[in-house]
């Protein structure tokens, strides 16, 4: 959900409503970030053996990270060029 959607949300509410919620948003400024600590290799590792549906890799035949970022680009180039020339 965008911020956008949830502003039309907020318009359709009462007054009072809103004032409850502005004021939900503004105690959420006092409390505390919860900072994530980054996993290590390891724990990713876990996580995807643990999970049950096997992932599919796009494009694993290119071992080289570089041409890999490369060829997604240009597949989205691609996707993207009839929006861009207007044809879509």
């Amino acid at each position: 959900m965008t911020v956008i959607e949830i502003l039309e949300q907020v318009k359709a509410l009462s007054t009072a409503e809103r004032k409850a919620v502005a004021k939900g948003i503004i105690d959420l400024l006092d409390e505390p970030v919860e900072r994530r600590t980054p996993k290590t290799g390891a724990e990713i590792v876990a996580m995807l053996e643990a999970m049950e549906a096997p992932i599919e890799f796009v494009d694993p035949e290119i071992e080289d990270p570089v041409e890999w970022v490369k060829a997604q680009r240009k597949k989205e180039a691609d996707r993207l060029k009839p929006y861009w020339n207007g044809e879509a």
